[in-house]
């Protein structure tokens, strides 16, 4: 004779059979998150591409003068944008502080030296197929001593006379469109918060900040506006970083 359960157990149970499916589906669901897909990297240049060999605060020391450089500093705890504060100057000012710059830049070429790293990333970014463009507030010159002196080529490659220069996002979209990519599949990489990530970030593409000395460890940091998506202490980590993190498919 059949076992017969009241009409309470009955409902009990199937309320247990439809929770047991529930859970099973929910488990079912519960994969690991897609891989960010990556087609192409944007580089800094001094500093990042190149050996950092400009005395960027003796730059600015001279350009400002040391009572103007300590006022400025102190208001902007992540760096000086320079080229954007002497743009308010007077055409003469304004001159002079160029030639100022022009002559720091100049020194900086005379000693110019590949960062290492900077060859085995890029011979890793060709046997991927990913695209690799440079933005650079240095001038076009310099640019074009880089791309002979080391045999690398980056296209689009955008110096300080493609306006606006960085940190605006401007020349990061212009990658991307003459790349025909979105900014979401592309990563900046550069040495500076207030330069390069911070073009990155407004762009809406990854960041990744070369930190070789662990300076941007300091308390000093810890509260500007941009903080990288990754941080690197060397070009080779890079590597790594983009095989495990992104999908690199073509």
């Amino acid at each position: 004779m059949p076992l017969l359960l009241p009409r309470t157990a009955c409902i009990f149970f199937s309320r247990i059979r439809t929770i047991s499916s529930m859970a099973t589906s929910t488990t079912v669901s519960c994969a690991a998150p897609k891989a960010a897909r990556l087609r192409g990297v944007v580089f800094d240049m001094d500093g990042t591409l190149t050996v950092p060999v400009i005395d960027f605060t003796a730059m600015y020391r001279a350009v400002l003068g040391e009572e103007e450089y300590r006022a400025v500093k102190s208001k902007n705890p992540s760096g000086i944008d320079i080229l954007h504060h002497i743009e308010s100057w007077s055409p003469d000012k304004q001159r002079r502080a160029y030639e100022i710059i022009a002559d720091f830049e100049k020194q900086g070429l005379d000693r110019l030296q590949i960062m290492p790293g900077a060859s085995e990333l890029c011979g890793f970014l060709e046997s991927k197929n990913i695209k690799r463009g440079l933005i650079t507030r240095n001038v076009k010159a310099a640019v074009d001593l880089f791309h002979q002196r080391f045999g690398m080529t980056f296209a689009p490659a955008l110096s300080r006379e493609f306006r606006p220069y960085k940190p605006d996002p401007a020349p990061l979209l212009h990658i991307c469109t003459t790349w025909d990519v979105q900014p979401n599949e592309v990563m900046m990489i550069g040495d500076s918060l207030k330069d390069d990530v911070a073009c990155g970030k407004r762009a809406g593409a990854f960041t990744c900040l070369l930190d070789e000395t662990g300076r941007y460890n300091s308390p000093e940091y810890a509260n500007v506006e941009f903080q990288p998506d990754y941080k690197v202490s060397s070009l080779l980590e890079v590597c790594s970083l983009l095989d495990t993190k992104f999908d690199l498919t073509p």
